[in-house]
């Protein structure tokens, strides 16, 4: 069965459903009532820190969700439209683009070293991992973990 995380509050569920009911619109989260969850392919669990941030196809934050204030200061009216390469200022340990690789071949990467440095905000040392989504729409899951 899919296992399921809501970018929103970090829970997680289980359903053999996509969508909701009869219709086409993508599940959403029972305990925080958020519009839409990632489906994850492993069962996955976040460390209570963790900061979630949805982009879309182009790399752009759509939302901050859980933790994402915390690490960076910033709220979903400070990121959403802008790139997050920009607003995060993702420094990764190797210098690769690891958002531009899983937007690019639709791969989850994990557990990758990155130092975040958001918009007036001293860098933070943190572990990345990255989710695809599994719809039409595309875009991506970026959970950032602080060491």
């Amino acid at each position: 069965m899919p296992i399921f995380i809501c970018p929103n509050c970090g829970n997680r569920s289980i359903s053999q459903d996509r969508t909701a009911g009869f219709q086409n619109r993508a599940r959403g989260c029972d305990k925080c009532g958020f519009g839409f969850l990632f489906e994850l392919l492993d069962d996955y669990y976040p460390a209570p820190n963790a900061a979630f941030f949805i982009l879309d196809q182009q790399g752009r934050l759509v939302g901050a969700g859980r933790g994402a204030r915390e690490l960076t200061g910033l709220g979903d009216l400070d990121v959403i439209g802008r790139p997050a390469q920009e607003v995060l200022g993702l420094q990764f340990e190797t210098g690769d683009d690891h958002i531009g690789t899983a937007l690019e071949w639709g791969v989850r990467v994990l557990d990758k070293q990155v130092v975040v440095h958001a918009e007036g905000d001293r860098p933070e040392s943190a572990k990345a991992d990255i989710f695809p989504a599994y719809d039409d729409d595309g875009g991506l899951l970026l959970v950032l973990t602080p060491k």
